[in-house]
């Protein structure tokens, strides 16, 4: 099992601030620093700085740092068009010595959207263009020469499809989501891994059955994986105290996401594993925390 730092920076967190976790997440062991994407905070709070662009943070990381894996947790594609994003993608895989991961989605929080002046298509067309991306994206990192494409919403002719990522054939592409029926087809036809986010141990068991289904269909394997909001105290009060610094009750975490001592959380995640998960995305909410970074390496970290 691998263990991965994910944040969520639009809830308000500089690229120092992130610059200072994912230095910590490589010191500390673990395999990979993602963080979401989206230039809005979610929901009611103090928006803080305001939200950076993933990309251009991953590019500022990629020379920060020197082991671990950076990625999109995940990438919406309404947000960019799929040629500059191969190129940006491409480029910030380059510059890391070839450790970027692409998740890409179809977006869906119309909020940010509308404050940004982003099209924000109904969500059959959304399905559209994620899928038409998927194959633009792949095909001009994997082509041996031009590349030119016909779509019912994207065209390209004779692109020059450069430049090539520093992975061959390509960067890792993930897929996520609990759709029951065009999430597992994608995930087959164009996924190297597969993530669901912040569901109970039942619903993420069927999702994965689901998509590995789809995937055998399609004669492919694919890496499942999780997200999970987590939480770990060695004591009920030290959880209490981080719990409420990310303004979550204790219960709902218990349920559908990492939260207790190292040892319950190490059970759990056992529980993942048991389902098919191979990589969870721990989701830390309080980046002023790097204590709880350094429990969870020291006391969770080696145990699975």
């Amino acid at each position: 099992m691998k263990l991965r730092i994910f944040t969520e920076p639009q809830q308000g967190a500089t690229y120092d601030d992130l610059l200072t976790v994912a230095r910590a997440a490589e010191r500390l062991g673990f395999d990979a620093f993602f963080r979401s994407d989206h230039y809005q905070r979610i929901g009611a709070g103090d928006p803080g700085p305001g939200s950076t662009d993933a990309w251009i943070t991953l590019a500022g990381l990629a020379r920060e740092t020197s082991t671990i894996r950076l990625g999109t947790l995940v990438t919406p594609a309404t947000f960019r068009l799929p040629g500059p994003l191969a190129i940006s993608v491409a480029q910030v895989d380059r510059m890391s010595g070839g450790r970027v991961e692409l998740g890409l989605g179809t977006g869906w929080f119309d909020a940010e959207h509308t404050a940004y002046g982003i099209p924000f298509p109904p969500v059959s067309e959304r399905f559209g263009r994620f899928e038409e991306q998927l194959e633009i994206i792949k095909g001009l990192w994997t082509a041996e020469g031009p590349y030119s494409f016909e779509g019912r919403y994207y065209r390209l002719a004779d692109s020059p499809a450069l430049p090539k990522p520093a992975q061959r054939p390509r960067p890792p592409i993930i897929i996520g989501g609990f759709g029951a029926r065009r999430t597992p087809r994608l995930a087959a036809a164009y996924a190297d891994e597969y993530n669901v986010p912040f569901r109970t141990l039942p619903d993420t068991g069927a999702a994965f059955e689901r998509v590995r289904r789809a995937a055998a269909d399609a004669g492919r394997t694919i890496i499942l994986s999780a997200a999970q909001t987590v939480c770990v105290g060695r004591d009920q009060a030290e959880l209490e105290r981080r719990a409420a610094a990310i303004g979550t009750g204790l219960d709902g975490l218990r349920e559908s996401g990492l939260a207790g001592t190292p040892g319950e959380v190490v059970e759990r995640i056992g529980e993942l594993a048991k389902l098919g998960a191979e990589r969870v995305y721990l989701q830390v909410m309080d980046l002023s925390d790097l204590e709880h970074l350094e429990l969870i390496a020291a006391e969770v970290l080696p145990h699975v």
